[in-house]
C-alpha cells in the first residue's frame, strides 16, 4: 500500500450552447506528479445531452472527449500535446475556453490509490446518483 499523495482533479463538461451555460458532467481528469498519474475517464450521459440540445452531434461531442483521454496517455497518438511532460498535459487541458468541452476549476486531494480516487470522482460527479 501506498503513502498517501496529493492530487489534482477537475471535470470534464460538456455545454452544448455555450452562451446558455448549461452542462452535463462528461468526465473526470486526475493528476498527481509525485506518483507520475495523469488519467481521464469520460462516460457521455448521451440521454442528458440530448435533453439539453436535441441536435447535439454526439459522435462529435464523443470524439472530442476521448481526445482528453489520449492527451492524458501521452504519445504521438496524443498530437503535439502528447509530447508535454505530465503537468504541462494536465494545465494546458484545464486551462479556459471557450468551447463545448470545458473543465471545472482544478480541486486537489489526497489519497493512497489514485485509480480508487478517479473512480470515486466518477460515481460521485459524473453517474446519475442511485436511488
Amino acid at each position: 500500500m501506498h503513502d498517501p499523495c496529493a492530487y489534482d482533479y477537475a471535470l470534464i463538461r460538456v455545454l452544448p450552447h455555450v452562451e446558455r451555460g448549461e452542462c452535463i458532467n462528461a468526465g473526470v481528469l486526475v493528476c498527481s506528479t509525485t506518483r507520475g498519474f495523469l488519467k481521464a475517464r469520460v462516460e457521455l450521459d448521451e440521454a442528458r445531452l440530448l435533453a439539453l440540445d436535441p441536435a447535439a452531434d454526439l459522435a462529435t461531442v464523443s470524439a472530442a472527449l476521448e481526445a482528453f483521454v489520449r492527451i492524458c496517455e501521452g504519445g504521438p497518438q496524443a498530437g503535439p500535446i502528447g509530447a508535454l511532460p505530465l503537468r504541462a498535459r494536465f494545465d494546458w487541458l484545464v486551462a479556459p475556453r471557450s468551447t463545448i468541452l470545458q473543465t471545472s476549476p482544478v480541486h486537489s486531494g489526497r489519497c493512497t490509490d489514485l485509480e480508487a480516487a478517479l473512480e470515486h470522482l466518477l460515481q460521485r460527479m459524473v453517474r446519475r446518483p442511485v436511488r
